[in-house]
């Protein structure tokens, strides 16, 4: 039997993501997250508690995304569904839990990224006319909460947003 629940955690990426691809050529990424918890003493003081480590696992764009863009000891945020699963092996009775992600991210408390929307193929009957080039997909700044726009002419336009 398997039990789902919704959880989200922040906390560090243990090693690099492992992007492995299944019999079917679906992509899966295993990653590992500790998450430390601020602990405060009699005194008042803080300190890390003892970390908890959390097993996640990533199907299909997100596996292949953040592969390539996660690193051991990147903050990461992750939202899915805990999921407990029970086995046996070798005659006992043992119990497995893991993170089933929807999204994963950077942690933005700890730094800032650059949003890059991957490239995907053309549908059916997508054609460009006369040898233009169509136009590709917007690219987010995170830093500076906008789209970048790029000219099809190679050369990037001037869209800064002051907050």
């Amino acid at each position: 039997m398997s039990t789902k629940i919704p959880i989200n955690i922040a906390g560090n990426l243990v090693a690099d993501p492992d992007l492995t691809y299944g019999e079917s050529g679906v992509a899966h990424a295993k990653l590992r997250v500790a998450v430390n918890q601020r602990v405060q003493g009699p005194d008042g003081s803080w300190h890390d508690g003892e970390p908890v480590f959390h097993n996640v696992s990533a199907f299909r764009a997100l596996a292949e995304n953040a592969s390539n863009s996660l690193k051991k000891g990147d903050p990461v945020t992750v939202s899915g569904e805990l999921e407990f699963r029970s086995f046996e092996k070798d005659g006992e009775r043992r119990e497995a839990r893991r993170i089933v992600a929807e999204t994963i991210g950077p942690d933005l408390r700890f730094g800032t990224a650059a949003y890059q929307r991957s490239a995907r193929a053309a549908g059916p009957g997508a054609s460009t006319e006369a040898g233009l080039q169509a136009a590709p997909e917007p690219t987010y700044n995170i830093a500076t909460k906008g789209p970048v726009s790029v000219s099809p002419f190679g050369e990037p336009a001037r869209n800064e947003v002051s907050l």
